[in-house]
Order: C-alpha cells, then structure tokens, then sequence
C-alpha cells in the first residue's frame, strides 16, 4: 500500500485470477479453457490482420466483428457490443445500468458464483445483496423478482455448473421489465449448456446477454467479449466505453473473433467432444463416489468423498494436475476442475481413483 492511493484503491478487494504455472509439466485444468485450439479459420485471419496495418487504430465499432455476431445470433448490429473480454464488458455493465452510493437499492446476485461480481459492485460504489443458492446449488429465479437495483447472474452458473432454463430466464426478465429493472445474464459457458438466451432479446428490452470468446472459441489468449442486447442498453455500454478507452478490442483480436464465429461447423464439434467428454468424467466420477451437482459447463464442481477441499486441491497439485479451490463459505469443500482433452481427463480420473482408494 502506497501513500498515494487514493481511497478507492486502498478500499479495492480484486478478483484473485486462476494460477498460470510458470513450470512445465503440469496438466492445466483450473481457468476453463477450450483444450482444443482455434479454428485454423481463426488462426489464418489472425495472421493476415497482423501486417503493416497495425500502424492504424483498430476499427473502435468492430462493425464487421458486431455483423458476423449479428449474422450468427439473428440480431441487429445495433444489438451487439464487442469489448476486450467479457469482463471488461461486465465491468462497463455494472458502471452503465446500477446506482452507486449508499441509499442506492442493491445489485442482485447468487452467493456462490463469479467472485468478479463484487469486485465491480465495489469498485463502483453499488450496493449488493447475495442471493443463497439451495441446497442443490440452484438458482432459485423468484428469490430475484423482488425490488432491486438490478440481477446479475451466469448461466450456467460458475463454479457450480448448474443451469437454469431460457423459460425461467424470460419469466424473470418480464417481471424485472415492469420496474425498469434490468437483467444482466452471464453466459460465458452456455455454448456447453445446449440452449442460451439469444431468442429472447429481441422480446426483452431489459435483458443483456454477456458472452466470450474465452471458453466455446478457443481464443482466451485474444480477449474478446460481446454482449447482446436492445439498442438501449448497448447504447448504454458503448457511452462507458467511450468515456474510458473507445480502441478496446485490437485489431487482429477483432479479426480472429470474427473468422471463429462464423465457423460454426469446427467449433460446435469441438463443443460436442466437451460435453462428451464432461459426461464421461461425471459417470466415472460418481461410481467412485464423488459429489458434485451435474454440470451444464465446461468444468466440473466435485467433493472427495472424505478429503476436505484443500487437500484434495493440494494432493491433485503434487500429482501435476492443476485445479481450482475457493476457500469460501459453503464451498470450500470442492474443487472446480476444467474439462480438458481425454487424455488430460484419464489421469486426471486416475488420480482421483487413487485418492478415493486410499481414502478407504
């Protein structure tokens, strides 16, 4: 701490990112990265936007990056936001539609999910409620429709997988649209889920998608988010990101981004090979005893059937698999684990085999 932070700063918690390992060896499957690369599609439109051009500002629109959006998601351009990130996104969000300040209603969000949303709350002064999931660690929709400053949540939810359906997102976004109240939904990981909400913009003036190309595309090393919603909350988001930095997303990112969501084909087979992979891992998982709420993500949330969290963390760890642990309230029992390539999966389901022996 330094005398010359200033109150904010010094008030400031961040978000604690997932460990990026500096030694080799290790099987890497704690950030809920795609373990399938880029669309070569991706890859080539990458290296052709990275020549002389560079001495240019990107395009601070990304008009063609928002018109293949729009192609793909049946929407408008004037419906699609591009940002560095789906986080950068959720952080314009926060500062573009929740009131700061004490007697500011309270931001809605489920007490166990993505740790950024406080951090935001915090950063711009807006008031927060934590909503408990139940006993199943679902998100229960009518606990949200009571007075607030807003509802921000994932779907699926992160770090527990589950899912709630487009239906109940709807009923939610209607209820909320009688206050003027706005609906931000997080569907980093909806491409694993087999349904997402992007039917229900068009109808829900009040509803924001926020997505990434982190997960399903294969390109977290590119930062690049966008968000889908009504003319009047991406209107909202592009005066934030205008006051802050109006050259967010770079222009061979934005060029990468576009040549992968338009090569639906390649991604949703590697999306398939996911979810076939995360079923198997489940099954097996399960018969050897382990707890964990089925998972509509790309990740699993399981507990050792009698290690605590950490040590299951720890004893994964020395065996070179590398995973993720929160030690919070309520979780800090399991662990979240990536659903990575068969093979990074099979020793990784070797080991946990030889943990729970050893446990008996």
């Amino acid at each position: 701490m330094s005398v010359y932070w200033n109150s904010r700063v010094r008030a400031a918690v961040p978000y604690t990112p997932g460990e990026q390992p500096k030694e080799g060896g290790l099987i890497k499957l704690n950030t809920n990265e795609n373990p399938y690369p880029p669309s070569p599609a991706a890859l080539e439109a990458a290296r052709a936007a990275a020549d002389d051009r560079l001495r240019l500002y990107p395009d601070p629109s990304c008009a063609a990056l928002r018109d293949a959006i729009a192609s793909v998601c049946a929407v408008n351009r004037a419906e699609v936001f591009a940002g560095n990130g789906s986080d950068e996104i959720l952080a314009f969000a926060f500062a573009a539609f929740f009131e700061s300040g004490d007697g500011a209603p309270p931001v809605l969000f489920p007490d166990v999910t993505y740790s950024f949303y406080p951090v935001y709350a915090a950063l711009w002064n807006v008031p927060f409620r934590e909503v408990p999931l139940d006993g199943e660690w679902c998100l229960r929709l009518e606990d949200y429709e009571e007075p607030s400053g807003g509802v921000v949540f994932p779907n699926p939810n992160a770090p527990t997988g589950r899912a709630v359906s487009v239906g109940a997102v709807a009923a939610l976004a209607e209820r909320l649209a009688r206050r003027n109240t706005v609906l931000i939904v997080d569907e980093a990981y909806a491409a694993f889920a087999g349904e997402d909400c992007a039917r229900l913009v068009r109808e829900m003036p009040n509803l924001l998608l926020v997505r990434t190309f982190s997960k399903a595309h294969s390109l977290a090393g590119m930062r690049v988010g966008y968000a889908l919603g009504s003319a009047g909350l991406i209107g909202a988001l592009e005066r934030i990101r205008d006051s802050v930095n109006s050259y967010t997303v770079d222009a061979v990112a934005q060029a990468a981004a576009r040549a992968a969501i338009l090569d639906q084909d390649y991604y949703r087979r590697i999306t398939e090979a996911v979810v076939k992979t995360r079923e198997r891992a489940a099954a097996e998982l399960a018969a050897k005893g382990f707890v964990m709420p089925p998972s509509r993500a790309n990740f699993l949330f399981l507990k050792h059937p009698s290690l605590g969290g950490a040590a299951f963390y720890a004893a994964l760890r020395e065996k070179g698999i590398l995973t993720r642990h929160f030690q919070k309230p309520r979780i800090d029992g399991f662990i979240r684990v990536s659903v990575g390539s068969d093979a990074e999966m099979d020793r990784f389901l070797a080991c946990c085999a030889a943990l729970a022996g050893s446990a008996r």
